[in-house]
């Protein structure tokens, strides 16, 4: 489901349009156009889909409606459907790694990968973040790594298209982000006392000012996340498509081979930045989730003395 005023693939598409402009002199299309179409449709949506061998299949469209005045379309886009590749991936991931994982003494392949990730995320981001309570929440936290990072990953490949590079995209991990931080904090602290953290303890004639603040706080993690992942995801594409738009705002093949290297180093970091990422997404989400846990802890001890 995308929201968009009024479309936002359209906004994509001119986009797209705009910069293959860049590089058309005098009526003639360069072969820049062709170029710069295929590098942003890594991160642009789009209404169809490329298969190789196959080619563009058109994808269904609905009318669109309004609510409230937002207008939602709910039209099956190229970010949808690689929504839907990657839930169905790391299905098969999951279900696969778990049964060679029951069937063999010491795991081996792709059973033995994912659970050095199970053991990175435990050890490294729940446990020291959210406390021996963090535990019951390893298989949100285990989902949004890989789910990013599949993501991530699929608009490093031919064809593929990264869906995180979609604000809605970012903002429905960052709803659900949302949801998470505040159930785990009324989980651990009780609903009376999160009530209470709301008013940051502070002398109850200063409640109508602190209150609207914290929670504009608790708006404003989730809204971080979306940004951070959104923006990463689309910079790196922005930057190779730049590095190429040289050799044509220079009309010379003479410095193609300087944006080229630049454009493989780029290349290269942005396979980093999809593992970075995901991981940035998760250890945050269980930093904030770990803020309402232990105050419950804290609030506890506290009483104890």
């Amino acid at each position: 489901m995308f929201f968009s005023t009024p479309d936002s693939v359209s906004v994509h598409q001119a986009v797209s349009d705009t910069l293959g402009a860049a590089v058309s002199h005098g009526g003639n299309t360069e072969p820049g156009a062709n170029l710069f179409t295929e590098l942003l449709n890594h991160v642009f949506d789009s209404h169809e889909l490329e298969i190789p061998f196959i080619g563009h299949i058109e994808l269904p469209r609905y009318s669109s409606f309004s609510v409230a005045g937002i207008e939602i379309d709910l039209s099956i886009t190229k970010h949808v459907a690689f929504l839907w590749f990657t839930a169905f991936l790391l299905l098969i991931i999951a279900i696969t790694a778990a049964r060679r994982n029951s069937s063999q003494k010491v795991p081996k392949g792709i059973g033995n990968l994912v659970e050095m990730v199970v053991l990175f995320i435990r050890d490294e981001v729940a446990l020291p973040n959210m406390g021996p309570g963090g535990l019951k929440y390893m298989p949100y936290l285990l989902t949004t790594f890989f789910f990013i990072l599949i993501m991530n990953l699929a608009g490093l490949v031919p064809y593929g298209s990264t869906a995180t590079s979609n604000v809605s995209v970012t903002g429905g991990l960052a709803l659900i982000a949302f949801i998470m931080i505040q159930f785990s904090a009324i989980r651990a602290q009780g609903f009376v006392q999160y009530l209470k953290h709301l008013t940051g303890g502070v002398h109850w004639a200063l409640w109508p000012v602190m209150v609207p603040i914290e929670i504009l706080g608790l708006f404003t993690k989730p809204f971080a996340l979306m940004i951070r992942l959104f923006a990463n995801m689309v910079g790196g594409h922005i930057v190779i498509v730049s590095l190429f738009g040289l050799i044509f705002i220079f009309r010379s093949y003479l410095i193609a081979p300087v944006p080229i290297l630049f454009a493989l180093g780029i290349n290269m970091l942005e396979l980093f930045v999809a593992f970075l990422q995901a991981y940035i997404f998760t250890l945050l989400t269980s930093l904030f989730m770990g803020f309402g846990i232990q105050a419950a802890h804290g609030e506890g001890e506290g009483q104890e003395h």
